[in-house]
């Protein structure tokens, strides 16, 4: 089960990794890459599995798990807006752009520093 666990956590880190270094290697010229479009599916996936081993495994945090499923079907739903628009061949708005990779970010941080100390 351990390793399963990490594995996920893993995967988890990866997906962010590619939907925040996509905005980052983008900023200048803002635009929803690929990578962020599968990474963010790759990270709503293992999010929900890691869930599932930690209901097994014990008790979550379930406001901690409902804030960043939210934050990640944000980032979800922007990534396939920009996937779209730019498979048509459309410009990415700016504000969508950085929702992918700023939001990405804010669900890195929550799981980072909301700790659980009790």
């Amino acid at each position: 089960m351990e390793v399963l666990v990490a594995l996920m956590v893993a995967v988890h880190l990866i997906s962010v990794a590619a939907i925040v270094g996509g905005w980052l290697a983008h900023f200048r010229s803002p635009t929803v890459t690929l990578s962020q479009w599968w990474g963010s599916l790759g990270m709503i996936l293992s999010g929900l599995i890691l869930v599932v081993l930690a209901e097994i495994n014990g008790s979550p945090n379930h406001l901690k798990i409902a804030v960043k499923l939210v934050i990640g079907l944000i980032v979800l739903v922007a990534a396939l807006l920009g996937r779209r628009k730019e498979n048509k061949g459309e410009p990415v708005p700016t504000g969508l752009a950085h929702a992918v990779g700023g939001m990405g970010l804010a669900n890195l941080l929550v799981a980072v520093l909301w700790r659980d100390y009790s």
